[in-house]
């Protein structure tokens, strides 16, 4: 008998109560992301009135947890193909649920910036663990728009943030909103005891039994019998668990795998010059201060919008043409936000640039998901996120020093909009014969 691909018959599968469980799961997760990662700027201007520390030593403590971030994302992802995704998320979620706590009990810049730093790690690690998760097990025909709900999440944090945070912090201290980020350490014995293991982590260790219930559960009206042998396809992508690093630079991909990482580089520069200085760059073109919260709030709606509507249309065509295109358009946007003076067209404007930045940057993280073999997918995801926050880090300081030569405001949107250029011819120079979607669109479920 033909041995079974269960990476295919997991693409043929229909979406069901197994599939929901997963999505509510990573998304949930996410969203206790994004509050975590996000909770530092809200407070920020009260730990500086606390703690009695200038803006250079605040830009230090609140860049601290990008650091962590990109080690996390590197690190932590590459681990989670060899201990296991349930295990590895439950560790990230302890890591910026206590530290983001911890973070509240602090009284000085430097402990403060070493609890935000281990934090981090938490907080760039899982974000490609529940991508792969999520990727591993979504029927085909919806895998993008599922994955790109996941990192909804991450939008829906950030909002929880600006909804909550300036009335905690009023009315009970800034400290506050990090205590609540502890909370969700009480998550981690129903995520280890619900969460399912990876396909590829099961094959490699020969746990068939656990495969077949698994596989009884994704696709619970496939004809099973106890003679059918459960396999990858092909076979040798299963093996790269043993080196997941080497996996992303062989079978052809290691070009592409640089274009990529080039392209999360640029997605992230542009969502992290504007995290950092939208609303300073709005109070130089004449607006109030005040506004900033709306701006935000706008920002990441649109960020929503993008991410869903742009998984529904990678569903419906190729993910790859049309992650170029919202590279595009987010150049655009940028450059046309540097020239817009009314308030009312302004929010538009913004509205499309979350769209088509950091809308862009959750599609991204689908289409790295999208491309590597469910064996190295964590790792993959994991060095994309973790290579590309060199532009998370960059951007800050850059557009900073920009603003200090006091350029026309336009210049500053204009350098933000050249990243995203450089994106779209990032990945239109990414191989798609080599993407994982690709190869397992050409396998049948029963395989050789």
């Amino acid at each position: 008998m033909q041995p079974m691909n269960v990476y295919a018959l997991a693409g043929e599968s229909t979406f069901n109560s197994f599939h929901r469980l997963i999505l509510f799961w990573c998304v949930l997760i996410l969203v206790i992301d994004g509050y975590d990662l996000a909770v530092v700027g809200a407070a920020l201007p009260a730990i500086m009135k606390d703690m009695g520390i200038d803006p250079t030593s605040a830009g230090i403590m609140a860049g601290s947890a990008l650091l962590g971030t990109m080690l996390g994302a590197i690190f932590l992802g590459t681990l989670a193909d060899r201990i296991g995704r349930p295990k590895m998320i439950a560790i990230c979620v302890a890591l910026f649920s206590l530290f983001t706590a911890a973070a509240g009990l602090t009284s000085d810049p430097i402990s403060f910036s070493i609890a935000r730093f281990i934090a981090g790690l938490g907080i760039g690690g899982v974000l490609p663990i529940v991508t792969a998760q999520m990727g591993e097990f979504s029927p085909a025909k919806l895998r993008t728009r599922l994955v790109t709900l996941v990192f909804a999440g991450y939008s829906v944090g950030g909002i929880l943030v600006a909804l909550t945070g300036k009335q905690l912090i009023e009315s009970h201290g800034w400290q506050s909103v990090f205590y609540v980020a502890g909370l969700p350490v009480l998550l981690i014995p129903f995520i280890l005891k619900t969460m399912p293991e990876s396909m590829a982590f099961l094959l490699k260790r020969g746990r068939q039994q656990e495969l077949r219930t698994l596989v009884k559960r994704i696709n619970p009206t496939y004809p099973l019998d106890s003679q059918t042998v459960l396999a990858g396809n092909p076979a040798k992508n299963d093996a790269s668990l043993d080196a997941p690093i080497k996996g992303l630079f062989s079978e052809g991909r290691g070009f592409s795998t640089v274009m990529i990482w080039a392209a999360f580089m640029t997605g992230l520069f542009m969502v992290y010059a504007l995290n950092s200085w939208l609303t300073k760059l709005m109070a130089m073109s004449g607006h109030s201060l005040g506004s900033a919260l709306n701006f935000v709030i706008v920002f990441n709606v649109g960020a929503i919008v993008g991410a869903l509507g742009g998984g529904w249309l990678s569903d419906k065509f190729n993910i790859k043409y049309v992650l170029v295109s919202f590279y595009v358009v987010g150049a655009v946007a940028l450059t046309v936000m540097g020239f817009t003076r009314s308030t009312e067209l302004l929010f538009v404007v913004v509205f499309i640039v979350g769209a088509s930045t950091l809308g862009t940057q959750l599609i991204a993280y689908a289409y790295a998901g999208d491309f590597y073999p469910t064996s190295i997918r964590s790792t993959g995801v994991g060095f994309a996120s973790g290579v590309g926050r060199i532009g998370a880090i960059i951007a800050p300081v850059l557009i900073g020093w920009l603003v200090s030569l006091a350029l026309p405001l336009e210049q500053n949107f204009m350098v933000i909009a050249l990243a995203g250029l450089i994106g779209a011819l990032a990945v239109t120079c990414v191989n798609q014969a080599r993407a994982d979607s690709t190869q397992i669109s050409k396998a049948p479920a029963l395989s050789r």
